[in-house]
């Protein structure tokens, strides 16, 4: 049970034995006490008094009181400011926490709920390679559903290819036309660039027709419609559904060299699914389930038979469903996938780790299935902010977009240029430090993207994410070896019976309390699905613990009891940020 539960159970007990009123947990706000004030935790009593008929002072004295005088192994002493009463724990107590908990390597993670979340990430076209935003999608969909894991959730990691589309085609098109039969084999190309080149291409090739028919009179609207190579990919679209042999045989050798080119990237970042869908397979349920709501009037069809939803009443507008020519969009794929999922799992809530330019869609999406009769209660949108350089944000068809193995390349090639700098490996053998350039540049990508609140854009600079000194991975990576470096010399005595006649001093009890909060910390990261709250908290754990050790010496304590009590907060140190780190993806190294 943590600290906060046994304050809660001591107060309601409490309040019922003083005043002979019932309460519950939820009744009344228990806080971490504010540095500037003598305390622990601290009970907030405004929502007490009225039903009490007690003022702050002296609802606040007759509690603490009762708290010191019923729980002497819990409560060592209170005070009360204005509304607020503010408890000491004893030191006793953190030595016990200390003590259940230094060993376990599985400190923090809760028992089975026997609820399955379903998790979507990842979720890229098959046109081109994965870039910058497709590594926040990842992080956040992997770290989300590590940290759900840890909570107690069944979790299913899934990706849907889209694998389908005009999107698809226009690469294909761009193929035809331009590449003379070239191959990734044979130009010594990843598979997904080499296909993400030539979707580039078809932007290129698209300009230049069109600025050629505006030269000829023609709108740049009416250019856009008429200009060949989208006539081409338009009609490549149609060809495909109607399954045309020649069609779906390129369709599947570029998509292979695509998933080639994915998978390298994958196993690179640490990415992993336990199922892949294909659009390709789910558009055709979709379209299935279309035609039944156009039958039942959900839908209706416009003069050029394109297919249709109206959602005015529901406070937005109409959206496609269908093409006129009968071909899917986007939200048609969506449908169908929703079923297949439900049909799967039978999932309590099935997660969406989609960007925010998509929240208009997964309104519509839900809404969709609601009025088709669909499982639509659990649908939940992880919407997170456009994650861009420096120099702004990032276009595919024109080409400015930073590809995923680039930016993973640069992050390595930073992180060996830094820890090179310190000049504190020369003992690595080039094997080590290939590993470690590695563990501290991948940490440092995925730290400096997860750190952030999912919800909010943000900026990545990769020489920004790599400081030993700052709020990074390698400060936190660093911090994880110093402690390592410790246990290496000398591991707590097993047998050791503390002793808690040594009161604490304020580094040791700090982190102690820290250490007692990592399961609350997971419980709050999985409920608002915020990968965040993990990093936040492995920082400020790394951050108190070199403090302390710059203050405290561990292996020539003041006392053995002293000694054992600061190897054994070295030890939990070292398994909690180790197991924090690794909720979101990231290796902590033995020694750096």
């Amino acid at each position: 049970m943590s600290v906060t539960s046994s304050i809660q159970q001591a107060v309601v007990k409490a309040l019922a034995q003083i005043y002979n009123h019932a309460f519950s947990a939820r009744d009344f706000q228990i806080n971490q006490t504010k540095p500037e004030f003598e305390g622990d935790y601290t009970v907030v009593l405004f929502s007490l008094l009225k039903p009490l008929k007690q003022s702050p002072d002296a609802l606040g004295k007759g509690l603490g009181e009762h708290l010191i005088q019923t729980y002497p192994s819990l409560f060592s002493s209170f005070n009360v400011i204005k509304g607020f009463l503010n408890l000491t724990i004893t030191d006793g107590y953190w030595g016990a926490v200390l003590n259940d908990h230094y060993m376990n390597t599985a400190y923090g993670k809760n028992e089975k709920k026997g609820k399955t979340i379903v998790v979507e990430y990842s979720s890229p076209n098959t046109n081109k390679p994965l870039h910058l935003g497709h590594l926040r999608n990842n992080f956040l969909g992997w770290s989300v559903s590590e940290i759900l894991k840890a909570d107690g959730y069944d979790v299913v990691k899934t990706c849907i290819a889209n694998d389908r589309g005009i999107h698809i085609c226009k690469s294909m098109v761009a193929w035809q036309k331009f590449a003379n039969g070239a191959t990734p084999e044979s130009t010594g190309t990843k598979g997904d660039h080499f296909v993400g080149d030539y979707y580039v291409q078809f932007g290129t090739e698209f300009k230049k027709e069109v600025k050629t028919l505006t030269a000829a009179g023609m709108s740049e609207e009416a250019a856009e419609k008429e200009a060949p190579i989208m006539k081409a990919a338009q009609q490549m679209l149609v060809d495909w559904e109607a399954g045309k042999p020649d069609v779906i045989a390129l369709w599947k050798e570029m998509n292979n060299w695509v998933y080639a080119g994915f998978d390298i990237t994958y196993k690179r970042i640490g990415s992993d699914f336990d199922k892949m869908y294909y659009e390709s397979d789910t558009y055709l349920l979709g379209k299935k389930l279309v035609e039944e709501g156009l039958q039942k009037g959900i839908f209706f069809k416009k003069e050029d038979n394109s297919v249709w939803v109206d959602l005015t009443a529901e406070g937005l507008d109409e959206k496609i469903v269908q093409r006129k020519d009968g071909t899917a969009v986007y939200i048609t794929q969506d449908i169908g996938l929703a079923v297949n999922k439900y049909e799967a799992y039978q999932y309590d809530q099935s997660i969406y780790v989609v960007g925010d330019e998509q929240n208009y869609h997964f309104k519509v999406l839900k809404l969709i299935c609601e009025k088709l009769g669909l499982p639509s209660e659990g649908i939940y949108h992880l919407s997170y902010g456009m994650v861009e350089l420096p120099s702004g944000r990032m276009k595919t068809r024109e080409g400015t977009v930073v590809d995923a193995d680039d930016i993973i390349d640069e992050m390595i090639k930073v992180a060996a240029q830094k820890t090179e700098e310190l000049g504190k490996v020369k003992d690595f053998t080039a094997g080590e430090l290939g590993n470690l350039y590695n563990t501290i540049g991948l940490g440092a990508l995925k730290f400096f993207i997860l750190r952030v609140d999912p919800r909010k854009r943000m900026v990545f600079n990769p020489e920004e994410s790599i400081d030993f000194h700052g709020f990074t991975a390698s400060f936190v990576q660093f911090s994880h070896a110093r402690a390592k470096a410790i246990l290496r010399n000398e591991q707590p005595d097993n047998n050791f019976t503390l002793q808690h006649n040594e009161a604490l001093l304020p580094l040791e009890k700090e982190l102690i309390i820290l250490l007692e909060r990592y399961p609350a910390v997971i419980q709050q990261a999985a409920f608002e699905h915020n990968p965040s709250v993990i990093v936040n908290y492995c920082y400020e754990l790394a951050k108190t613990f070199n403090s302390f050790v710059t203050e405290h010496r561990v292996l020539k304590a003041e006392t053995d009891n002293k000694k054992q009590l600061r190897l054994r907060i070295c030890r939990m140190t070292a398994n909690v940020i180790a197991s924090g780190m690794a909720l979101v993806g990231i290796e902590v190294p033995e020694r750096m």
